[in-house]
């Protein structure tokens, strides 16, 4: 029996008093009312609405670890990169290795794997294997329906996944970016085939307030994602005054550079800086995602599972102390959890590559060019004329046109090539095995030498981040799926901010080249993309021509 004495920040109440609160057997057998000055503050732990653990670059033990120190206690996770990967037996391999930790994952049956019939992945998962895994107490909803073409037109494999979601009573997830009016109604209502009430009830993908209040006016739960690519905090953080009960927060993807600084703690005190209401701000941090979930994580009441947070005021939120189902995981900065290095599960067949593999024939006089915008996932489809050396087209530093190469890792096949604009490199190239969704390699060069031993640095360590210049070479190695490393979070975040060192050295403008990179081969997000198979047009759904 242990008893922690504090303000008692009662959410579900909208109170705030004195109290002692005393747990036994992991729960919270009672919380009494008492006399007390000087306290701090304790109040339900966070909860990250929707995040793919993979791409935090660590096993689900590691990432646990590293977010309890900033009082997240549960997070909502889609095992999709895994499942493009390895399949079943990476959702296994996820759920195996988060049971090692005192904390609440909840973990979806992905909906979209391979999320697009137009690039190659490891696995595919089909209808009854959705379903099979919906049944299982252990997956708590359908992940992300990012297949919404397939929604709109009423394709049978899509519409078997969302009647086994509804037959077992778990939430199904939204993926629309940019989709409003009578499309996405139809989304959201899923062609009205189960009935007049929302289907598909959140959306994650909002970038603008006039989209996010659109969907919120009609039935949908926004959250508000700030991961290390995609920031959307500033743009709808307003919404949360007007709809406090149908706002959750989420990091999506966030590297581990970033987890390591903060998590959750940070867009709550960004929320109250910003003027929102703290019962509004607490809504959305710690109760919204339990209660839309069915999240097994207490919400600091007598009874609930003995999850919380102990916070110095109620400005800053720094965390003090985290417990989780009873347990001390975190005090002052330092994680109590143990870990052990993760055991590895990978697939990795091509082979090395040569630079003449990388050459564009001149075809046209203009070419159609990725432009990548710091922050966001979305791209511009922008133009330019070809820089052409020898009838091949190349790079131009000068203009910023730099060719961009996505590589099947999954069998022996020739690299699809584009042109991408706004890296601004100088004499230097990225690649990454961690590539959106099907997670193959997508690398950006200056050079076709350059572009070339980035992609072979990759394949040597079969998964990772490479940068490369003419006088450095540097790879963090993702042994597990080519995804995640076995390392800690510490451990990985000092790898990762030594690859950035070099990209930001070498002249890229963007704050995190990595995570933009990785989502260059994300067809389902507007406008343009490149996937191993070709360029790719995301508001036709269709493939187009790299010349024109």
């Amino acid at each position: 029996m242990e008893h922690i004495r504090a303000q008692i920040v009662d959410v579900v109440h909208r109170r705030i008093y004195p109290g002692c609160v005393t747990i036994e057997g992991g729960s919270i057998s009672s919380i009494t009312q008492e006399a007390g000055d000087g306290l701090p503050y304790l109040l339900p732990g966070f909860v990250d609405a929707h995040v793919h653990v993979e791409s935090s670059m660590l096993v689900p033990a590691a990432f646990a670890q590293q977010a309890v120190v900033h009082g997240t206690v549960a997070c909502v996770s889609d095992p999709h990169e895994i499942a493009n990967v390895l399949g079943l037996d990476g959702i296994e391999y996820m759920l195996g290795n988060a049971a090692r930790q005192a904390f609440h994952f909840c973990f979806g049956a992905p909906s979209c794997v391979p999320a697009t019939a137009f690039e190659t992945a490891g696995a595919e998962l089909n209808s009854g294997q959705v379903a099979a895994l919906l049944q299982r107490p252990d997956i708590g909803y359908l992940s992300e329906m990012m297949n919404f073409p397939g929604v709109l037109h009423n394709d049978d494999e899509v519409y078997r996944k969302i009647a086994a979601a509804r037959a077992v009573g778990k939430p199904i997830d939204g993926h629309a970016p940019g989709l409003t009016g009578s499309e996405a109604i139809n989304y959201i209502k899923a062609n009205g085939r189960f009935g007049p009430d929302p289907v598909i009830t959140t959306d994650h993908e909002c970038f603008s307030y006039e989209e996010a209040l659109w969907k919120l006016q009609h039935g949908m739960h926004i959250l508000i994602r700030e991961g290390s690519a995609a920031k959307n905090f500033d743009a709808l953080i307003p919404l949360l005054s007007q709809y406090p009960d149908r706002v959750m927060f989420c990091s999506d993807d966030k590297h581990p550079d970033d987890l390591l600084k903060s998590h959750i703690n940070d867009l709550v005190r960004r929320a109250v800086e910003y003027g929102i209401p703290l019962w509004h701000v607490l809504q959305a941090a710690c109760v919204n995602p339990v209660r839309h979930y069915k999240l097994s994580c207490g919400l600091l009441q007598p009874g609930d599972s003995a999850d919380f947070v102990l916070v110095n005021n109620l400005n800053d939120f720094t965390p003090l102390a985290t417990y989780v189902r009873g347990v001390c995981v975190a005090r002052e900065g330092t994680a109590l959890l143990p870990y052990s290095p993760a055991s590895v599960m990978n697939v990795f067949r091509c082979h090395f590559k040569k630079p003449e593999d990388f050459a564009v024939p001149c075809s046209g006089s203009r070419l159609r060019v990725i432009e990548v915008l710091d922050g966001q996932l979305i791209t511009r489809s922008g133009y330019a004329d070809p820089c052409c050396v020898a009838d091949k087209a190349v790079s131009n530093q000068e203009t910023d046109l730099l060719k961009l190469t996505v590589v099947n890792r999954y069998f022996e096949a020739r690299p699809a090539v584009a042109f991408v604009r706004g890296f601004g490199l100088r004499d230097a190239a990225l690649a990454s095995s961690v590539a959106h969704d099907s997670h193959n390699i997508v690398a950006v060069g200056t050079d076709d030498d350059l572009l070339c031993h980035a992609v072979n640095a990759v394949i040597a360590q079969k998964g990772g981040l490479a940068a490369v210049t003419p006088n450095a070479e540097a790879v963090l190695p993702l042994p597990v799926a080519g995804l995640m490393t076995t390392e800690s979070c510490p451990a990985a975040a000092a790898q990762y901010e030594w690859l950035n060192r070099i990209a930001h050295a070498a002249g890229c403008r963007l704050r995190a080249p990595f995570m933009s990179l990785s989502f260059l081969a994300l067809l389902v997000i507007p406008e343009l993309k490149l996937s191993d198979r070709g360029l790719f047009d995301g508001r036709t759904f269709q493939f187009t021509s790299l010349f024109f």
